[in-house]
């Protein structure tokens, strides 16, 4: 039995990634993490446990990738896991064309390093996919950085975002936005737990221009889109009205558009096009992003369908920052 989803059409660039680096087979490159204390696969699961196979063997890649480049800074091994990722692109995939593994590790990089601030997942709604990413950097990427990293969710709907802080520890800010002086006032905050999980700032919006003033009230520097549901009422226009109003107050703002690809909900243009055609979620989020991952934000199955791996982009975010930062405290361990 093959060890992981569409072996046959992943393992020829996989071997060829591990040849490069002196890798023998994807065992050996598992070995290798196991000896140096790093079980990936075990925290890829932990992260989004509905993941294929796939998913904890191309992290495996990636971070035995990392080591063998003698990475001892999280960012630099989250860009070698970039690699890893990268090599289970299927060939002339949507994620292969757009060169999404890569981007994944360099998204990652992003969040390890100070210069960023603030991160944001910016939803259609609050997702618990949003949360299985939140909970994976919460977790671990503060403990490599100099200063905290910030996380925050911001979707539309306030009942959305009060049950997923509830459900998952984090902190429910619930907001109020004035129409007529276009002032985001706050009415309360509420922390469901104790532990770093509390540090997770959810906000729930009435509207876009709701949206847009709680990404200003965070100054968030990078964010990613959910996908597929309200794409049109909230996300894309959210960051593409904060994206104008930075680029004119001269702010740095890096947008990661979830993906998109075939089959969203929003597909007009599908019915006469087919799959060779992306939908209007798939444009819009051309219109403002930096970067373009392939893909569901949440279900698996969409992100393999893309030629990625079998694990929803936003719990990616999360397992690429977790791993990073497995590498580099198991360089420090073994220094």
């Amino acid at each position: 039995m093959p060890l992981f989803e569409s072996y046959d059409r992943r393992i020829k660039q996989i071997n060829e990634a591990l040849a490069k680096y002196g890798i023998g087979s994807i065992e050996e490159a598992e070995q290798l993490c196991l000896s140096k204390g790093i079980n990936v696969r075990e925290i890829v699961n932990g992260i989004q446990p509905i993941a294929f196979e796939n998913a904890g063997w191309a992290y495996v890649v990636g971070a035995a990738i990392a080591i063998k480049k003698g990475c001892t800074k999280a960012a630099d091994a989250a860009e070698a896991i970039g690699e890893g990722l990268q090599s289970f692109c299927i060939p002339g995939s949507v994620a292969d064309d757009r060169k999404v593994g890569l981007g994944h590790g360099n998204l990652a990089a992003m969040l390890l390093r100070d210069e960023t601030e603030c991160f944001c997942f910016l939803a259609g709604h609050e997702s618990f996919a949003a949360a299985e990413g939140a909970i994976g950097i919460a977790k671990s990427a503060n403990r490599v950085r100099k200063q905290d990293l910030r996380v925050c969710l911001n979707g539309l709907g306030k009942d959305a975002a009060y049950i997923i802080s509830r459900i998952n520890g984090f902190t429910y800010v619930q907001t109020k936005f004035d129409y007529a002086t276009g002032k985001l006032n706050i009415v309360q905050e509420k922390a469901f737990s104790k532990g770093p999980k509390a540090a997770v700032r959810v906000y729930g919006c009435d509207d876009v221009r709701e949206g847009v003033a709680v990404m200003w009230n965070e100054g968030v520097d990078v964010s990613i889109t959910g996908n597929s549901t309200n794409p049109t009422r909230f996300q894309h226009p959210v960051a593409g009205t904060y994206k104008k109003e930075c680029n004119e107050k001269g702010k740095k703002y890096f947008s990661v558009a979830s993906g998109g690809g075939t089959g969203r909900t929003l597909h007009p243009d599908n019915m006469a096009a087919g799959p060779a055609s992306y939908g209007m979620t798939d444009t819009m989020g051309r219109m403002h992003s930096d970067a373009q991952f392939a893909g569901s934000s949440s279900v698996p199955a969409h992100v393999e369908m893309m030629g990625l791996i079998g694990m929803g982009n936003n719990p990616m975010v999360g397992a690429s920052v977790a791993v990073a930062v497995a590498v580099e405290e198991a360089a420090r361990q073994n220094a």
